[in-house]
């Protein structure tokens, strides 16, 4: 990492621990912790696919891992972070505004619902996700925001997999995996979207949280 970019993660740090006093942003209080577990889990991901100049969905961004780091590790891409609760977005656009984070928009919204506005579905090439939910329910809400040829990424913390994703358009590719330097072992299971998703999914987040996909 260079210098402008380490000054950053450490100012973004500084940020996130203030916030994290008044308002619960993240679990992990540490900042060597959070520098682990947000910041070198979110630069890893960007090993298990090509970003440069890509236009970047994140969903469910919280306090911007991985979306936010990875505006800032490639200033050329892209990014638009979401998620639904106002303070997370807020603490986001804090963000961007002190570290002159230009690459990003910051959206407050659901993705079951933005999935189906013609302006967002299907017209980014890559989507992201951190451990927001069980895989068959991720496919559902990421993979209609994607183009034909885009590529979903899920973050997990261990090996998944999801038979279903070709309801949806995806294709599974083979997992990406990798070791933090706390010794954790992280997973990215990777879709490729491989035809146009149908045009019920995603379904109502109440019908989503009934029955998933994975669910026969």
């Amino acid at each position: 990492m260079n210098n402008t970019f380490q000054a950053k993660v450490e100012k973004y740090i500084s940020c996130l621990c203030e916030w994290n006093s008044r308002m619960n942003l993240t679990a992990v209080r540490d900042p060597q912790e959070i520098r682990i577990r947000h910041f070198e889990d979110s630069i890893k991901l960007s090993e298990a696919g090509n970003f440069p100049g890509k236009r970047v969905l994140d969903i469910g961004s919280g306090a911007g891992f991985p979306g936010l780091v990875l505006a800032m590790k490639y200033p050329d891409i892209h990014m638009t972070v979401m998620d639904s609760a106002g303070k997370k977005v807020e603490f986001m656009r804090h963000i961007c505004k002190t570290l002159a984070i230009n690459n990003a928009e910051c959206h407050q919204g659901r993705a079951e619902e933005l999935a189906h506005r013609d302006d967002w579905r299907e017209t980014f090439d890559i989507v992201t996700s951190r451990g927001l939910a069980a895989l068959g329910v991720l496919c559902e809400i990421c993979l209609p925001f994607l183009k034909i040829g885009g590529l979903m990424l899920a973050m997990k913390s261990s090996r998944d997999a999801f038979d279903k994703a070709s309801l949806l358009g995806g294709e599974l590719l083979p997992h990406y995996n990798y070791t933090l330097s706390n010794g954790l072992e992280h997973y990215v299971v990777r879709f490729r979207k491989i035809f146009t998703s149908p045009e019920k999914f995603p379904r109502p987040w109440a019908q989503i949280k009934r029955k998933t996909l994975y669910i026969s």
